[in-house]
């Protein structure tokens, strides 16, 4: 569980990344900057299988993959899992954040949709933003109630569904996604650079905290 003792026998000379996305195994190697050991991912190692995301919260869909990974690999493993929550949907999509349009939704069409179901709606009232929870399981550690323990960091950035895509950067919602530091009709996060979008996006956010986490265990 989160916060539980961890020995030293559970720092290894590799940190498994559960995904087989070479663009999220980039991207979390730059937020997480430099550490003493080598991330690699699923592709990597040669490692099969999907976990059951079937968990309500970005938290647990992150718990499930990170500790299926760990007990699969034998390796510390480091899963995230994020989303959108809408206020004007009750906080939706949230866990169904790429899958709002369908089970093969492409972003276009995701992003299609979330726009016709906020059609109409000022500036005020679509208000959402972005989530990020990044698990981490040692399974070579023991949790005080048996199981592989985990440590969590979190990040969230504040905003708003702009009327129209703009902006030709990112990925996922980010083209109708205008970040709570610009105005109602600013810039979205398609628009702004990869390099000022790290500074502030819910997902570094969250890997600086677990950066701090995974220095302090002797990654």
């Amino acid at each position: 569980m989160a916060g539980a003792s961890t020995g030293a026998g559970a720092i290894g000379s590799r940190l498994l990344v559960a995904t087989r996305s070479t663009h999220k195994l980039r991207e979390l190697r730059e937020l997480l900057g430099p550490l003493r050991t080598e991330m690699v991912s699923l592709e990597d190692i040669g490692l099969p299988g999907d976990a059951i995301e079937d968990g309500d919260t970005f938290e647990s869909n992150a718990a499930k993959k990170a500790r299926f990974f760990a007990a699969l690999s034998g390796l510390p493993t480091l899963a995230d899992d994020s989303g959108l929550e809408v206020d004007a949907l009750g906080g939706g999509p949230g866990v169904r954040t790429r899958r709002y349009a369908g089970e093969n939704a492409t972003d276009e069409e995701n992003n299609a949709k979330l726009l016709r179901d906020l059609a109409g709606l000022a500036p005020e009232r679509r208000t959402a933003r972005y989530r990020c929870s990044l698990a981490l399981a040692l399974p070579e550690a023991t949790g005080p109630r048996g199981g592989i323990p985990l440590r969590f960091a979190h990040g969230t950035l504040e905003g708003r569904i702009a009327s129209a895509p703009r902006g030709g950067g990112g990925f996922g919602y980010d083209p109708i996604f205008e970040p709570a530091v610009e105005p109602p009709g600013g810039r979205t996060l398609g628009e702004w650079t990869a390099e000022a979008k790290n500074r502030i996006s819910h997902r570094g956010r969250a890997a600086r905290r677990m950066h701090a986490i995974l220095a302090a265990l002797g990654f």
